[in-house]
C-alpha cells in the first residue's frame, strides 16, 4: 500500500482531488489531501509545506502529487519527508531563489499564453471564466460545483518570497502534462519541463484539472509510475 499525498493549486481547496482519491482508495491506497492555508495572509510556502508534512504524520510509502501552484510546495515537502516519488501534475516548476511572483515573467509564460490563445481564436487581452479556461474538459456538474463552492481567496504572501531550496530534492520525479490545458499551454509546458527538469514530460488528456475529468486514467498513470520505481 502506498500513501498518495495530493497538493492542490492556488485559490482553491482540496475538494477537486475527490474523484482521484476515490480511485486510489479503490486500489487499496491511503490518500492525504490537506487544505492549504491559501487565504491566510500570514502563510507562505513554509507554512504550506508545514501543513502537508503535519497531515502526513508517520505515514510511509509516500507518493507526492503536486498540481499547478502546488509545484512550489511539493519539492519542499519531499525535502523534509522520505518520499518515494514526486509527480508534478501540470505544475509550476520553481527555480532556486525564484519567487512564485517572478515565475511568470522568468518563464516567458505571458507571451506563450498569448500565442496559444491567438491560435485558438481568443483575442489578445480577452478574459475567460474558469469554466472556459481551466475546466472546459471537466464534467459540467463538477465544473459548476468547483466554481460555486470551492474557489478561495488567495493571499499574496507566498508569491513574494524566494523558493528556498538550492537544488531539486533527491527524489525520483516525473512530470505529467495535461495536453488540453488552456491555462498552462502544452507547448509552453513541454519546453519548461525540458529546461528546468532535464527530461521530457509524459502527457495525458485533460484541461487544467485532469483529476476531475480523467480521474481513473490519472490513477492508472500514477500507479504505473509507482510500479516503475
Amino acid at each position: 500500500m502506498a500513501t498518495y499525498v495530493l497538493i492542490h493549486a492556488a485559490a482553491v481547496d482540496s475538494w477537486y482531488w475527490g474523484p482521484l482519491s476515490a480511485a486510489l482508495r479503490d486500489r487499496g491506497h491511503d490518500v492525504v489531501a490537506p487544505d492549504l492555508p491559501c487565504d491566510d495572509e500570514s502563510a507562505g510556502l513554509a507554512e504550506y509545506a508545514d501543513t502537508v508534512v503535519e497531515a502526513i504524520g508517520r505515514r510511509t510509502g509516500l507518493v507526492v502529487v503536486a498540481h499547478s501552484f502546488g509545484g512550489f510546495t511539493g519539492p519542499l515537502v519531499c525535502d523534509r519527508v522520505p518520499a518515494d516519488l514526486l509527480v508534478m501534475l501540470q505544475a509550476q516548476i520553481p527555480a532556486p531563489g525564484e519567487s512564485p511572483g517572478e515565475w511568470w515573467g522568468n518563464t516567458g509564460y505571458w507571451a506563450a499564453r498569448e500565442e496559444a490563445d491567438r491560435r485558438r481564436g481568443v483575442p489578445g487581452g480577452a478574459e475567460e471564466d474558469a469554466s472556459s479556461l481551466v475546466l472546459h474538459d471537466t464534467p459540467a456538474d463538477l465544473a459548476a460545483e468547483f466554481v460555486t463552492a470551492h474557489q478561495r481567496h488567495q493571499a499574496p504572501t507566498p508569491f513574494g518570497k524566494p523558493w528556498p531550496l538550492a537544488s531539486w530534492p533527491d527524489v525520483p520525479t516525473r512530470f505529467l502534462l495535461a495536453a488540453d490545458d488552456r491555462f498552462f499551454p502544452a507547448e509552453f509546458m513541454r519546453g519548461l519541463v525540458t529546461e528546468r527538469l532535464g527530461f521530457q514530460p509524459d502527457e495525458m488528456p485533460g484541461d487544467h484539472c485532469p483529476m476531475l475529468g480523467h480521474p481513473k486514467e490519472l490513477a492508472d498513470r500514477l500507479e504505473a509510475y509507482r510500479a516503475g520505481l
